[in-house]
């Protein structure tokens, strides 16, 4: 009897030991980061953050879902819940509701309102990191590369501590270039491309695409170069990676592996 008494006593205090060293997280739904702007800008310009709770200084993601700039919704990702990590997962306008810019202003304005807002949960703003798939890679990149976007914001895009996008564009957004009247299959590299905008003294930059022979429209190709042109400029800190056997929608979930281990890889080589 004395046994099996003990043994309860282990087993209680393991489950005791073990739920003080689970944290528990909070999540803040349909925060505004914008306070004037029209009906549209007013309605769709909200974030959740989900942070953990009694935790200082740590490490946050703003995420940018996908879909083409004309759809999709935020959602936090399960590959980043309980890792952690704080998530600002972010609606932005989308056309034809709007003009391609505003897309990326929206994104600018939900980044800088990470900066301002992040140390009242507890968070570092030496520590945010952004990312985000298809679409979201695409904003990720631009106001990443661009600083003119966070300036808007007095934010120095320099300050981000790192970019890790999924599967977005380096040349121009298919969505300018149909506005323009061009076809998918014809690139281009102008003021809206992460491309133009190359540069030594960029953010550490982690690119994570679907096997090139799955991927939309040599989206591969396109991150290669990206990727190669960042290590011809002098960039010091810049990474490639193909999943093979993932096409562009699925390669995200085997991304967060990447984007976790490198997050953690840039925080200790601080």
């Amino acid at each position: 009897m004395r046994k099996f008494y003990l043994l309860l006593c282990c087993q209680f205090l393991f489950i005791a030991a073990f739920a003080q060293g689970k944290q528990n997280y909070q999540t803040i739904q349909d925060i505004s980061y914008r306070t004037t702007g029209d009906e549209y800008a007013l309605q769709r310009c909200k974030l959740d953050i989900y942070y953990p709770e009694n935790t200082k200084d740590f490490a946050t993601v703003v995420w940018f879902h996908g879909g083409g700039l004309s759809g999709g919704s935020k959602f936090i990702p399960v590959e980043l819940q309980n890792s952690g990590l704080a998530v600002v997962a972010v609606n932005y306008r989308l056309l034809p509701k709007c003009d391609f810019t505003a897309c990326i202003d929206d994104a600018a304005a939900a980044v800088a309102w990470t900066f301002r807002e992040i140390e009242k949960y507890g968070g570092s703003r030496h520590k945010i990191f952004v990312s985000g798939h298809s679409a979201g890679g695409y904003l990720t990149n631009m106001i990443g590369l661009d600083k003119k976007w966070l300036q808007a914001y007095s934010v120095d895009a320099d300050s981000i501590a790192g970019l890790i996008p999924f599967s977005g564009h380096a040349i121009s957004h298919f969505a300018y270039r149909q506005s323009k009247g061009m076809k998918d299959t014809q690139p281009s590299i102008d003021e809206f491309a992460p491309l133009y905008y190359v540069r030594p003294d960029a953010p550490p930059l982690v690119i994570v695409s679907g096997d090139r022979e799955m991927e939309m429209l040599g989206r591969y190709e396109e991150n290669a170069y990206f990727w190669r042109m960042m290590k011809v400029a002098g960039h010091s800190y810049t990474y490639l990676y193909e999943l093979d056997g993932y096409d562009h929608g699925s390669m995200a979930a085997p991304a967060f592996h990447i984007l976790k281990n490198h997050v953690k890889d840039i925080l200790e080589k601080r």
